[in-house]
């Protein structure tokens, strides 16, 4: 017996072990081949969101084919139509510069004064950063690495729209597969979970774009009626920055609140209106009326969010901060139908989910 006991503990151990060497492992790839990965990833999260819709139309006899084509090309026109606008407002941008780089130099001023940093008043704030900061060559090598953000933005782009199309025509005969490729339980299995990921995320997703939707609507009318210049923009960045839970409403308010601070200094009301609208619709869209429309929560553990938004973050930059939720609600649900992993699904969950559970 204690030869068996023995042999099990190590069992367990060197299976520990495999495991955690397949998840450094797994994090690698996902790593290393995020240029690959990440436009599918998007694509195939896009078409759980976009397959009710399709599914709709042809319900009212429009061929799949042909609403699959409809709802990207409608989806491309709204994109279409928020960068004509950005770019439109670049035009106000260009517009405010002379009034904004002596409202800098000022505050600069101040700042260099405070921490005793070099400062000549004869020049402006960028011949003051670039001559007496020494940051040519960063601003130069940031110009570089934003340039090509951009060509692989659009590349990605075009991938993610082709990916979507034909994903959309797929999607339809998924189930006959699973029920060729397995058999009996297996299939079902399958099924239920393949089910459980597009409720979930499909949920998840469009609750999360109509309440950023309204969240970017709000504050820029809100900005734009207090006076804050370039409300539009403000309110196309707090739209893309709430689909970071928690992180992107805290910074879209800071970013708010220390340009009020530049734009309206030294006057305290302005600026403590900004610092309200942000606050205000965030704790009204954000705490009241998500959980509201969301319904029953994704019974993530808030820890485990914050700790996925690092992981993912890490991995995939940006893209991974957006796409955090989603992936984690989708290992979740792997993990609560994988015999042997039900335990980190568990460990995943929030204690409210763990309480049902356990009532049930």
């Amino acid at each position: 017996m204690p030869e068996e006991k023995r042999n099990s503990s190590l069992a367990r151990i060197n299976l520990l072990l495999l495991g955690f060497i397949a998840l450094i492992l797994a994090l690698a790839a996902l790593k290393l081949s995020a240029s690959v990965l990440l436009p599918l990833i998007i694509a195939i999260l896009l078409t759980f969101v976009l397959e009710p819709v399709v599914v709709l139309l042809e319900k009212i006899r429009i061929p799949r084919a042909l609403g699959a084509i409809v709802v990207v090309v409608l989806i491309a026109a709204g994109v279409y139509m928020v960068g004509a606008i950005l770019f439109g407002s670049l035009k106000t941008i260009l517009t405010l510069y002379p009034k904004y780089e002596l409202r800098f130099n000022h505050l600069y001023s101040l700042f260099a004064n405070l921490f005793n940093l070099p400062y000549d008043e004869h020049i402006s704030l960028f011949q003051n950063l670039w001559g007496q900061l020494g940051v040519r060559e960063r601003v130069q090598a940031l110009a570089l690495t934003t340039s090509e953000s951009f060509m692989g933005f659009a590349t990605d782009t075009v991938m993610v729209v082709l990916f979507v199309v034909f994903l959309l025509l797929e999607i339809g005969h998924f189930r006959k597969r699973i029920e060729l490729a397995f058999e009996g339980f297996m299939s079902t299995r399958i099924q239920r979970i393949v089910a459980d990921v597009i409720k979930q995320v499909a949920r998840y997703l469009s609750t999360k774009f109509f309440i950023s939707l309204a969240t970017g609507a709000l504050v820029s009318m809100l900005l734009g009626w207090i006076g804050m210049d370039l409300p539009i923009i403000w309110g196309v960045i707090s739209f893309i920055l709430n689909f970071i839970p928690n992180i992107g409403s805290i910074a879209a308010g800071a970013g708010v609140t220390l340009f009020a601070v530049v734009q309206f200094w030294p006057q305290p009301g302005p600026i403590l209106a900004a610092f309200a609208t942000m606050l205000g619709v965030n704790m009204l869209l954000g705490n009241i009326v998500e959980p509201r429309v969301q319904g029953q929560n994704l019974g993530l553990s808030p820890f485990v969010i914050l700790v996925m938004l690092s992981a993912w973050g890490w991995l995939w930059g940006f893209a991974g901060l957006v796409l955090a939720v989603p992936m984690t609600v989708i290992i979740k649900i792997v993990c609560e139908n994988v015999p042997g992993l039900e335990a980190v699904s568990i460990m995943m969950g929030s204690y409210q989910e763990v309480k049902k559970k356990r009532g049930a």
